[in-house]
């Protein structure tokens, strides 16, 4: 009987968009500029990254691939049941450092898995023997293309100042963001970004723990297309006690609410793929639409095994500083599909390179959890 999931093949990625190498180029110069700048303007004393630039904690974790996997799902890493050591780097979505209330809702789970066979996309560490997942805690991302990403970039970065204005600013970030800072034609307008980017800016307001966290863009599943999602271990879930929060109550709210919880109690998430069945319904290169579940479900591969454990010293936020995660850091049958992922591949190794330069730390994968959390 055929499958019904949609094989993977080159043509469901769209050719490179004209201009694409040189927009990337400006984008890569812009977040340079702004990593620079980061030294003394956010007020860290060190360079930070342009995007989750804040850090909640770094996690020490076992990620668990099941056994007895239907075909179409135990597929690249997942074909082979075991258990591999893992970090944790929970974060704002926000280029910029601060007290929590100004920097937002949006937040990340950054996944680094050890001991995966196979050469990775990183051409200049195929041996690292990582592999990584960079997610937010949003089904959808606000930006399809590296066209859009020029401006909404700006737009980010330059964010506080136009909203330190109050209602005008806001007005101003809504039309600039909808119209590409009036770069953009009336029939080219970036509705559907701006109405991603409304529903991605305001999740439920809850202890990392609690929240779901997706690859946004689609990726390569073996001889199939995904999504992946890192969704709460209902049980573990249950068991929180600090769940909703206050983001007036102090500087700091999502960190000491995460430290107050892995104190306490072990926790546990599942790994979670979903896989193409409509390539119209399901699209690859629009990342602002959400793949419908009843079309094809999110089904368990492996599970994050997160033990009770203390996060609190400042040096977990110092050697969670040094590490690098990318969505490009994984093996081919894994790749990151579409024009936007395709960006993030030279954006990340470039931001990263540069920050850990200016931040005199060495930029090398670690070969083992106990290398970085001892």
């Amino acid at each position: 009987m055929p499958s019904q999931f949609i094989p993977y093949a080159a043509d469901v990625e769209a050719p490179v968009a004209p201009r694409f190498d040189d927009n990337l180029r400006t984008v890569i110069e812009k977040t340079e500029q702004y990593i620079t700048r980061s030294v003394e303007a956010e007020g860290t004393g060190l360079a930070v990254r342009d995007a989750h630039a804040k850090g909640y904690g770094l996690v020490r974790g076992e990620v668990e691939i099941l056994d007895g996997l239907p075909a179409e799902y135990a597929q690249g890493i997942y074909a082979t049941p075991g258990r591999h050591g893992a970090l944790i780097r929970f974060s704002n979505g926000s280029p910029h450092a601060g007290a929590d209330a100004r920097l937002g809702r949006a937040t990340g789970l950054a996944l680094k898995i050890f001991d995966i066979d196979g050469p990775s996309l990183l051409e200049d560490e195929p041996d690292a023997r990582t592999f990584d997942y960079a997610l937010i805690n949003a089904p959808i991302f606000f930006c399809n293309t590296v066209k859009h990403y020029l401006f909404i970039q700006e737009l980010f970065l330059a964010a506080p100042a136009y909203f330190a204005e109050g209602a005008r600013g806001r007005h101003r970030f809504f039309r600039d963001f909808v119209t590409g800072k009036g770069s953009l034609s009336e029939d080219e307008w970036a509705w559907d970004e701006f109405l991603a980017f409304l529903r991605v800016s305001q999740p439920p307001l809850l202890n990392v723990l609690l929240s779901t966290y997706w690859t946004m863009g689609a990726v390569r599943h073996g001889d199939y297309i995904a999504k992946v999602r890192i969704a709460p271990d209902p049980a573990s879930a249950e068991a929180v006690v600090h769940r909703s929060l206050d983001l007036t109550s102090a500087a700091e709210v999502f960190r000491p609410a995460l430290v107050a919880e892995l104190r306490e109690r072990p926790y546990a998430f599942d790994i979670q793929v979903q896989l193409c069945t409509d390539l119209e319904r399901m699209p690859v290169e629009d990342v602002t639409v959400e793949w419908p579940e009843r079309l094809s479900p999110f089904v368990t591969v492996a599970r994050l095994h997160v033990p009770q454990q203390d996060i609190s010293g400042d040096d977990n936020l110092k050697r969670m500083d040094g590490l690098s995660f990318t969505p490009w850091r994984v093996t081919q049958a894994h790749a990151p599909l579409g024009d936007i992922m395709r960006a993030r591949k030279e954006v990340y190794r470039h931001s990263s390179t540069l920050r850990h330069r200016l931040n005199g730390q060495e930029r090398q994968e670690p070969r083992s959890v106990d290398e970085v959390l001892s």
